[in-house]
């Protein structure tokens, strides 16, 4: 797997200086910023793979970065943050970022966020062409617009399929209550927020082999769901 460029958005020396010695060590590429504006010129001029980004940065909220690279690039965005509120959480993960880790981190729990992006990249660009979507032993044909665990058709109601396309097509990713009702309802209200905790526990039911603890499906809890990479 080619290392793929990384941007590091950290305003915070120390911090900075962890992530980017990290990095070198496990001979990444990088290249780095200190404020908003300057993380969204090193964006767009060098078109990184992945950014790390801090979300307080002196100049402008990290939120406002993302909101701002959203509007030309789907570059993936690692949020790094010590706000660990679910509602700061949202607010990146609404605004378009892949992903959000906790300040105080492990090194261990960055290079494997990295690694989970950097197959999610992979798959995507493996899939791009591809009219079925595989992931252990769970296949979606879209051409047939049906799905399958090993060998045996999985009889879904026309929300769990669309859940799990939607799942499936940001597999790594983690996606907000928010994002996931607007995508199948086209709103975002209480009662269908309440409706996909349902349709999620029916679905999990059907392609977890122990729904309680699932291999496919991840809770973020009071944030969302993501479906994990399955090899």
């Amino acid at each position: 797997m080619n290392k793929p460029l990384i941007l590091v958005v950290e305003d915070d020396a120390p911090v900075r200086n962890l992530i980017t010695t990290t990095l070198k060590a496990h001979d990444y590429k990088f290249i780095t910023a200190q404020n908003g504006n300057n993380a969204i010129m090193e964006a767009s001029s060098h078109n990184p793979d992945i950014v790390l980004l801090d979300l307080g940065l002196p100049d402008m909220d990290g939120v406002e970065v993302i909101e701002r690279i959203r509007t030309w690039s789907d570059m993936p965005i690692i949020v790094i943050s010590a706000r660990s509120e679910d509602k700061d959480k949202i607010d990146a993960l609404d605004a378009g970022a892949d992903d959000y880790l906790t300040k105080p981190f492990s090194v261990e729990e960055l290079l494997a966020r990295l690694r989970v992006t950097q197959r999610r990249l992979a798959s995507n660009r493996n899939e791009s062409t591809s009219s079925v979507f595989i992931n252990g032993t769970l296949r979606i044909d879209y051409a047939a617009g049906c799905a399958y665990l090993g060998e045996e058709e999985l009889h879904l109601t026309p929300i769990e399929y669309k859940i799990l396309c939607l799942l499936a097509a940001n597999v790594g990713k983690v996606l907000t209550h928010t994002f996931i009702t607007q995508k199948i309802w086209g709103a975002a209200w209480e009662n269908n927020v309440a409706s996909l905790r349902v349709f999620m526990a029916t679905l999990r039911k059907k392609i977890e082999a122990t729904p309680d603890s699932p291999q496919y499906i991840q809770t973020h809890i009071g944030v969302g769901y993501r479906m994990m990479r399955v090899e």
